[in-house]
């Protein structure tokens, strides 16, 4: 029963994987323009860039199809590990810490992937909606008001971490979500640098990103 167990939480965990890695923006950078986002703008394969790049037409697809794809294959894997008897929220951080790395080192890319925001937000609203709603909320309002994506997806990641450790009922799951956390923040490690120097893009919600 135990190989049983570990065979099941090893394909929950390839699985993840390997379908987070699969990337909306590199997809459709290639498929409507003929470029790869990875060698435009910043260079990172995200909304971000990719609205920066080519403008909002097809941008907010790639913001909902990020987010859906890694809240479904998180969801799956919890049903899975659920149905097995090795638990639901087992089931969503082990496939969310997999389906995170998947998607910053896909293999279907070179290893050269997004950061893994909506990657991680997916993994916040699965854990606990209240984690989520309020790492959504942050962005929404920073984003509205100072207008700097990076500074609101970073803020409201944090404020989910910190959260987690007071309504998550899971050790494990607590210390899985603020270890992808913190690999978020180390990936926007030159948006941070950016940031103390004031020299971030601002966000436009209309048109492409402004400087």
């Amino acid at each position: 029963m135990l190989f049983v167990y570990i065979l099941i939480a090893v394909l929950c965990c390839v699985c993840a994987y390997l379908l987070c890695g699969l990337n909306p923006a590199i997809i459709l950078s290639k498929k409507i323009y003929g470029r790869d986002i990875r060698n435009e703008g910043s260079g990172n394969a995200g909304f971000t860039n990719f609205k920066r790049v080519f403008g909002s037409k097809y941008a907010w697809w790639v913001f909902a199809i990020d987010l859906l794809k890694s809240a479904a294959v998180f969801a799956l894997c919890g049903g899975v590990f659920a149905a097995s008897g090795l638990g639901w929220i087992n089931g969503v951080w082990c496939s969310g810490v997999c389906g995170l790395l998947g998607h910053a080192y896909p293999v279907w890319y070179e290893m050269k992937g997004g950061k893994g925001f909506l990657c991680c937000l997916s993994l916040a609203f699965l854990l606990d909606w209240r984690c989520g709603l309020l790492a959504f909320g942050v962005m929404a309002l920073i984003v509205l008001t100072v207008r700097i994506m990076s500074l609101a997806t970073l803020s409201g990641l944090l404020g989910a971490a910190v959260l987690m450790w007071f309504v998550c009922p899971s050790l494990p799951a607590r210390v899985a979500f603020t270890a992808c956390v913190v690999f978020v923040w180390v990936r926007h490690r030159e948006n941070l640098a950016r940031l103390v120097k004031g020299k971030e893009s601002r966000f436009s919600f209309g048109g492409r990103t402004r400087d």
